[in-house]
């Protein structure tokens, strides 16, 4: 590992955070790291040369985006460490199949993302780059100085070396492979006593669970939520149940994106990427990123586009960061459902966002739901509740019912299933749509919702 990187980085990240004194200062140091980036990336990176090639720099805002299909296409040009796609796909899968993720492919760790969107992709990561992502990760997780003595309980699909670089005589750093059983972890998690927890919101809640019913006696100074949505049911639960504030760190395949300040709040990481913003609801501050990381050079992202919906925080942070603060990432643009217009035919969209209040508004007894749209007139539910609760079914098809009529869609049929999910390798989606939009009804709404 490298050390002297890492600390570099997290002194960077820690103390150096309000060094930009406004965000035209920030945006222009930006500026100045990307073109000399860019600058680069041409030389190193064949599919970068072609995709570029001849566009002015200074324009480099307005250049060609790409997405995760383009970025597997043309994997072999695109990244700068000479791995051709078939050699990383055999690693990261070996690494899969044996739950060993410790080795590399030429000095170079590689890795897989889940596939939720529909589509697997690989990443691959530096020494160095592993070392730089560390120091900020632990500059912008760790409760308290690193000089303290952490243990960090990390849950995830996948184990990486990149995880482990933060491995130390002060940090204890041990994986929970969330394929095994939940009393396993449990009775490790007792042993451990973690000083940080990180795992996706629907192992906490099952962890908070665990801890209300009196099986785990745990006290962590810090929880953090990754991989998944954090919806508000399962935010009130976790906090309640631990008796602290829950953070996120806001992390893909593409890169170290955003984390929680002191304050609670998710800033995006702009002192390591350019996120900017392409709208699909412009009035309520929704908007899917497109990324251009200016700290990784082995994979480059230049102007990525993720289907991820975030939407901006209306009022500036107390902790005074000029880096963008978000209210929510509520879900990705595949899961915008989409209802048949009773007026001028097509589709209308609909955020995840209003599936979710119509979920909070039908029942406070509501512990657990998830909703799939099967089709333009037909979702799927299924819900759990307290112990005792009335039933709630009518109120829930009255509220999904009253969302899609608000917004002049023909009522769905609504269909109620038992609620089940077991955290694993399979990340939870609350609200999912599971069919495609044919292009011209509704394909170009997701990227043009009131712009």
């Amino acid at each position: 590992m490298k050390l002297a990187l890492l600390l570099k980085q997290y002194a960077l990240t820690k103390w150096n955070k309000h060094r930009w004194k406004s965000r035209e200062h920030l945006e222009a140091w930006q500026n100045a790291r990307v073109r000399a980036f860019l600058e680069e990336t041409r030389r190193k990176s064949p599919f970068y040369a072609r995709l570029y090639d001849g566009l002015p720099l200074e324009n480099w805002r307005e250049w060609p985006t790409i997405d995760k299909a383009a970025m597997m296409d043309g994997f072999d040009e695109l990244n700068t460490a000479g791995i051709t796609k078939d050699e990383a796909l055999h690693a990261a899968l070996q690494a899969e199949r044996e739950r060993d993720f410790t080795p590399e492919l030429n000095g170079v760790t590689v890795g897989l993302s889940s596939g939720t969107s529909g589509s697997r992709g690989l990443f691959i990561v530096s020494a160095g780059e592993r070392a730089a992502w560390a120091g900020a990760a632990l500059a912008k997780a760790l409760p308290g100085s690193l000089l303290r003595k952490h243990r960090i309980a990390f849950f995830l699909r996948a184990d990486s070396n990149l995880y482990q670089t933060v491995q130390s005589r002060r940090i204890r750093f041990s994986f929970f492979d969330m394929i095994r059983p939940v009393r396993e972890h449990i009775e490790r998690l007792g042993g451990l006593q973690p000083t940080l927890l990180i795992a996706p919101p629907s192992m906490l809640r099952l962890l908070a669970e665990a801890k209300r019913r009196g099986e785990l006696a745990i006290a962590p100074d810090k929880i953090i939520s990754v991989a998944e949505v954090l919806e508000p049911i399962d935010r009130q639960v976790i906090e309640h149940v631990f008796g602290t504030r829950l953070h996120q760190i806001y992390q893909c395949t593409e890169g170290f994106l955003g984390a929680t300040c002191e304050h609670g709040t998710l800033h995006l990481n702009e002192d390591i990427a350019v996120i900017q913003r392409e709208y699909v609801d412009a009035e309520r501050r929704t908007f899917m990123p497109v990324i251009t990381d200016f700290s990784r050079t082995s994979q480059p992202i230049i102007r990525y586009r993720l289907n991820d919906l975030l939407t901006l925080r209306d009022e500036p942070c107390p902790c005074g960061s000029v880096f963008t603060a978000v209210e929510s990432v509520s879900g990705r643009a595949d899961d915008l459902f989409f209802g048949r217009s009773t007026e001028v035919g097509g589709d209308v969209p609909l955020f995840p966002d209003f599936i979710r209040r119509a979920v909070m508004m039908a029942s406070d007894e509501i512990t657990e739901y998830k909703v799939v749209q099967l089709g333009p007139e037909s979702l799927e539910v299924s819900v759990r509740t307290k112990e005792g609760a009335p039933d709630v079914t009518g109120a829930l098809r009255r509220e999904l019912t009253g969302i899609f009529g608000q917004h002049g869609c023909l009522p769905p049929e609504i269909t109620f299933t038992p609620y089940s999910f077991q955290p694993g390798l399979t990340k939870l989606r609350r609200i999912e749509r599971a069919f495609s939009v044919e292009k011209g009804r509704g394909a170009d709404e997701e990227r043009n919702v009131r712009r």
